[in-house]
C-alpha cells in the first residue's frame, strides 16, 4: 500500500484541519497487544493484560501519527521477539529514538525504565526501536521503511519545533498527519516496517536530557484566524 499521495494531504486540508481521531471504526484497526507481568509487588510472573491505541493515546496525551507509528513498529517487534505468546515486560528492554510519541510507546509496551536498566534514549542507529530479549540476548531493529511518510511532515515539523510555523500552518500539518495516521491504521505494518535482527548488539546506556519534547513547544500559539 501506498503513503497518501501529496493529492489526498491537500484533500485532508481543504476538508478539515482539525480531524476528528474518536472514530470508532479507526479503534477496530488499531493494534492491541497482549502483555504478561508478575501478579503483585513481589509476585510470580502470569498476569496478562491487554494495551490498546487509546490505551497508549491516555498515557501520552493525545493520538498523532508518532504515536501509531510506534505502536505499529512495537506490534511487528513483538511477532520476532515473542511469536507464541504475550509480551513478556520483566523480559525485554529497549532503545527508542527521542521521539516524545515513540519513547511513550516503548516505555508503556515494554515496561521499560532507565533506572532499572531497561530503556534508553539514542540516535545512533537506524529505525525507531532498538529490542531486546533478556533471557536469550536476542536483539532487533524496526523501523518505518523509507519513503513511507510524506516528506512534508517532517519538514514542516522541523518549523514548528521551532516555533516558526504561523497558527493556519500549525492546522495544515495536523491535518497532514491526521492523514498520515488514516494511511497507516489502514496499511499492512509487514509492508511499510522492516526488522533487522542485530547479532553484535551492545547495550550501552546513556542518560541524555536535553532532547526537545516537541508536542508542546506551541502549546500557546492562538488559533488560524483566516
Amino acid at each position: 500500500m501506498r503513503p497518501p499521495s501529496l493529492f489526498l494531504i491537500a484533500t485532508a486540508l481543504t476538508v478539515s484541519s482539525c480531524t476528528d481521531r474518536s472514530n470508532p471504526e479507526t479503534e477496530a484497526e488499531s493494534p492491541v497487544f497482549t502483555v504478561i507481568d508478575t501478579d503483585f509487588s513481589k509476585g510470580r510472573l502470569g498476569y496478562e493484560q491487554s494495551i490498546d491505541l487509546g490505551d497508549l493515546e491516555k498515557f501520552h496525551g493525545h493520538l498523532c501519527d508518532g504515536l501509531v507509528v510506534g505502536a505499529l513498529a512495537m506490534q511487528e517487534a513483538a511477532k520476532t521477539l515473542f511469536p507464541e505468546g504475550p509480551i513478556d515486560r520483566t523480559n525485554l528492554r529497549s532503545v527508542s529514538k527521542p521521539s516524545p510519541c515513540l519513547t511513550d510507546v516503548a516505555v508503556y509496551v515494554t515496561g521499560g525504565r532507565y533506572q532499572f536498566g531497561t530503556f534508553y534514549v539514542d540516535t545512533g542507529f537506524a529505525g525507531e526501536y532498538i529490542l531486546q530479549r533478556l533471557d536469550n540476548g536476542t536483539a532487533i531493529s524496526v523501523g518505518l521503511n523509507p519513503g513511507v511518510k510524506p516528506s512534508a511532515i517532517d519538514s514542516l515539523g522541523a518549523i514548528a519545533v521551532r516555533g516558526e510555523l504561523s497558527p493556519c500552518g500549525i492546522d495544515s500539518l495536523r491535518a497532514m498527519e491526521d492523514a498520515f495516521t488514516d494511511f497507516l491504521l489502514s496499511a499492512d505494518p509487514s509492508e511499510i516496517f522492516t526488522v533487522h535482527t542485530l547479532s553484535d548488539f551492545a547495550w550501552e546506556a546513556n542518560l541524555k536530557k536535553d532532547y526537545v519534547k516537541s508536542d508542546v513547544v506551541n502549546k500557546a500559539l492562538q488559533p488560524c484566524s483566516r
